[in-house]
């Protein structure tokens, strides 16, 4: 799929791909300049490291729709939506008659220059440019980790942003590396799990009815789920970031609400399998095993390699920070999945929590497997056998089939404008 045009039938965006952030201020500057009196953009922040914060912003109406793409920096699909829903909605009067709309274009880009697989031609591809940051460091989550006269820059420019527009939706665009696709929501929307479930059988990409990321959450529709609120308890005690303490609550302030919509890069058709699993506390405490052996081996190789690392000042970096945060959360995620009975039986269910278990250590190992390569360690390429077999062995167990991204980008752009449309009706 190409970019949108205007009435010249020359189109403002390039063609569709995994932006840089760069090339998406590059985008929104370009937006900007040829219909300036629709649209703006101006910084907003600055990221920790120094990093300007760019929100556009198109049209005049008083009901705001916020879009954050770039929370993780690991989902790079989110900048492809955002220049394509900016340009749609540009040229779309219907669009903006009611709403104006703003892009935040980049939540993280400290995290953004540091995930470096612009293009994966495989997981393997993925996961050796691999760079998703620690819980504190996450612009939405850190609100569930840290305390408030401690939330990084960009958190604290994200929840400005919130104050000031009063956006009665906000979207925040998401992804996974392998799955399906499915949506969270802080409050229902009603009206809007038809037309999500539509586009995605459009586009041939699942929906994932099981996501470990809603274990237990109510459901509005297949894939649609909602958050619980704060008297209910959570499936996974042990994980410090709690979602009813994110930024994604912070619109509820002024009658708002979030959507987090996530898109697979590669799809897997076993994600949406509502059957009965035959045995699903036992594949639990399978599941948490596997876990905590296959995170013994990533440990192993640290602690091998850290005095080494520790003689080249190589202690502190943000990919070697990330990789002990992820290996640290295991121990008690595998005693949640042995103690506590499922919270869902299903098929589904219990493949999400299988695809889980192998991405918290295999993204450690990936983190590390960069910093040992920087370092020009001894321990790389041991290291590199075992990413590259996990890799396969993903892949495998899920059949994974890449998603092109004009799929992506159209599903996840089709439930953005669904969403808006349909919390627009509910808070007529």
């Amino acid at each position: 799929m190409r970019s949108r045009a205007d009435k010249s039938g020359v189109s403002l965006l390039p063609e569709l791909r995994y932006p840089s952030v760069p090339e998406l201020v590059a985008t929104a500057r370009a937006l900007a300049a040829h219909r300036p009196g629709l649209c703006t953009l101006r910084q907003i922040g600055l990221s920790r490291a120094g990093r300007p914060l760019h929100l556009l912003s198109v049209g005049h109406a008083r009901r705001a729709v916020l879009v954050v793409a770039g929370a993780h920096a690991n989902e790079p699909t989110g900048g492809g939506t955002l220049q394509v829903l900016a340009e749609r909605v540009l040229y779309e009067r219907d669009l903006r008659a009611e709403n104006s709309w703003h892009f935040l274009l980049c939540a993280d880009p400290d995290g953004a220059s540091l995930h470096v697989t612009p293009a994966p031609r495989s997981l393997f591809d993925y996961h050796l440019g691999f760079y998703r940051p620690a819980g504190p460091e996450q612009p939405e989550w850190s609100p569930s980790v840290l305390p408030p006269d401690r939330l990084p820059p960009e958190t604290r420019a994200l929840i400005r942003v919130i104050d000031e527009l009063r956006p009665y939706l906000q979207v925040t665009l998401h992804g996974t590396d392998l799955g399906g696709s499915w949506v969270q929501l802080t409050r229902d929307v009603p009206g809007l799990a038809e037309p999500f479930a539509k586009s995605a059988a459009e586009l041939h990409i699942p929906v994932e009815t099981g996501a470990s990321d809603a274990a237990g959450w109510p459901a509005s529709g297949p894939g649609v789920r909602v958050m619980p609120g704060p008297e209910t308890g959570v499936a996974y005690p042990s994980m410090p970031d709690d979602a009813r303490h994110s930024t994604w609550y912070h619109a509820h302030r002024y009658g708002g609400l979030t959507a987090v919509v996530e898109v697979p890069m590669w799809a897997s058709d076993l994600v949406d399998d509502p059957a009965p699993h035959p045995a699903p506390a036992a594949a639990m405490r399978r599941l948490a095993r596997r876990l905590l052996r296959d995170s013994r081996e990533v440990e192993r190789v640290l602690a091998e390699v850290l005095p080494r690392l520790d003689a080249l000042g190589g202690l502190d970096g943000p990919l070697l920070r990330a990789a002990r945060w992820a290996l640290g959360l295991i121990p008690g995620l595998a005693e949640d999945w042995i103690q506590r009975p499922p919270v869902d039986t299903t098929m589904a269910y219990i493949g999400s929590v299988d695809a889980f278990g192998r991405r918290l250590p295999l993204r450690a190992a990936s983190m590390l497997l960069r910093v040992l390569r920087e370092a020009d360690d001894r321990a790389a390429p041991r290291l590199e056998e075992l990413v590259a077999s996990w890799c396969e062995a993903y892949g495998e167990r899920f059949r994974a089939r890449w998603v092109p991204l004009e799929r992506q980008v159209e599903h996840q752009s089709r439930t953005v404008l669904a969403a808006a449309q349909h919390a627009r009706e509910q808070a007529a």
